[in-house]
């Protein structure tokens, strides 16, 4: 008996009951239902478990409770600065923070995020330098270290990780590994076996039930936060690995943006990750007062906005469109993935043909050809409306930046497209800091040295393989 019929027919059966879940059952964007309505179609039977690893949503089980549980020791603070806000009478460190008063009330009534006027920011751009100063911190850790990576690799990088965290748990210092199981689906088990017999509390995001197969692509805890001793806070686009130094010969020299933090706003970068390890682990952080021993230091202001599929807004998205509305002279935008959806596009838009001088800088080489291909295709809506891109030359751009006017910034994790905006869990710190938004776009200055600028002219020169690919990676870049 020939079983590859009834095979197909159930398949096909199987796609036609899907495709009516995903019309009437789910609240999807339109453009994602038309992009899964097409791969169904266009090839049913692969498209099934297409879906299955990429289309699933979080499920009622799944739905966190963690935005009951951020509101925790925050309702009276953000209240107080709602309040303060609305009144007129918000206590500002530098005047040139009074202009994004709504930026920040709008971070304080979606996200909770608590607006800190008293930090210390230092920037890293070059993989080298970064790691050498968070191991030499870790190193001094006293009390704590609290670790979230999206990718940790068992690599030259990753060992020498290891050894501190070991030695420092040895000594007595409480020290917890969080990574993403996704991210991180080729660590090895001798490597989180040695950690764990060490001492160190290691946790996986959305572990897989078979090792190194996880079928839950989307719904990835794409944030990298490291907290020592409640004191000092690394947000950025940096993971754990050799090709962040500049080791791969693929990528070739890693440019990404990370900050090194003190002052009250690690508080809240301990509070995200207190969260997110709760969540992970069975093992859960007690909101404890040694966790929070941030001092005041320096004088930038910070709101650090986390978002992901468990928050109803998209808040970091929402952070991207005010601050670009916001623009009278510039905005600088440096992301490895240019897959904006209508809203930010248009705001995009609108910004140049207001006459601001709009530049977006990509890589010039690909970690992922679908993504890489629809990036180039809305390049191409950029510059007829007048931007200017800029494409990097040096190795491979990983920086997620955005500085407006010089004088606000958001530096961290989301990059411009969907899977950012929707489906990954991230975190961003919004900057309010002249002098800090400043030297991120100075450093954008030096990047475009190492850049070719990409004109209409040459864009229009592409070849038909490469519109043929930029059109089908388009069409689908609402489930990339």
């Amino acid at each position: 008996m020939n079983i590859l019929p009834i095979f197909v027919s159930i398949i096909l059966t199987l796609n036609v009951l899907l495709a009516l879940a995903i019309i009437f059952l789910e609240r999807r964007d339109a453009s994602a239902t038309w992009a899964w309505l097409m791969v169904l179609l266009f090839i049913p039977v692969a498209g099934f478990f297409l879906y299955l690893i990429f289309g699933r949503r979080l499920s009622n089980k799944e739905i966190f409770t963690w935005d009951k549980k951020s509101r925790l020791g925050l309702l009276t603070a953000v209240q107080e600065q709602l309040t303060a806000i609305k009144n007129n009478d918000l206590k500002v460190q530098h005047k040139d923070i009074i202009p994004y008063e709504d930026l920040i009330y709008m971070h304080l009534k979606n996200n909770d995020a608590l607006l800190s006027q008293n930090n210390e920011v230092e920037i890293f751009t070059d993989g080298q330098k970064k790691f050498h100063a968070l191991i030499e911190d870790l190193e001094k850790a006293e009390n704590h270290i609290h670790l979230l990576y999206y990718i940790l690799r068992d690599d030259n990088l990753g060992h020498r990780l290891a050894d501190v965290l070991k030695r420092k748990a040895r000594e007595g210092v409480e020290v917890k590994l969080l990574y993403d199981d996704m991210g991180s689906r080729l660590l090895k088990r001798s490597y989180k076996k040695s950690l764990k017999e060490a001492g160190v509390q290691v946790e996986s995001f959305f572990p897989s039930f078979i090792p190194k197969v996880n079928m839950k692509i989307n719904y990835r805890n794409h944030r990298k936060l490291a907290i020592i001793d409640g004191e000092i806070g690394y947000i950025g686009g940096f993971n754990i690995g050799d090709e962040y130094l500049g080791f791969n010969k693929r990528f070739g020299y890693w440019r990404d943006t990370h900050l090194r933090v003190e002052g009250e706003a690690v508080n809240n970068m301990q509070t995200r990750f207190i969260l997110d390890w709760n969540h992970a682990s069975r093992r859960d952080i007690v909101y404890e007062q040694r966790y929070y021993q941030a001092k005041p230091k320096g004088d930038v202001g910070m709101q650090i906005v986390s978002s992901g599929p468990d928050s109803e807004w998209e808040q970091i998205k929402h952070g991207y469109l005010k601050m670009i509305l916001s623009a009278k002279e510039y905005v600088y935008i440096q992301t490895p993935y240019f897959i904006p959806d209508d809203s930010l596009l248009d705001a995009l838009r609108v910004a140049v043909l207001s006459g601001v001088d709009v530049r977006i800088m990509i890589p010039n080489k690909p970690d992922h050809p679908f993504v890489y291909w629809a990036t180039f295709s809305n390049i191409g809506d950029m510059l007829k409306a007048g931007a200017s891109i800029y494409v990097y030359q040096k190795g491979f751009l990983h920086a997620k930046t955005i500085v407006v006017d010089g004088k606000i910034a958001s530096v961290g994790t989301a990059n411009i497209d969907v899977r950012s905006f929707r489906l990954n869990f991230e975190v961003n710190a919004f900057l309010y800091h002249p002098e800090v938004a400043q030297s991120l776009a100075d450093r954008f200055h030096e990047d475009i040295v190492e850049s070719t600028e990409l004109t209409f002219k040459l864009y229009q020169s592409r070849t038909k393989w490469i519109r043929f690919k930029e059109a089908i990676s388009r069409l689908l870049s609402p489930i990339l």
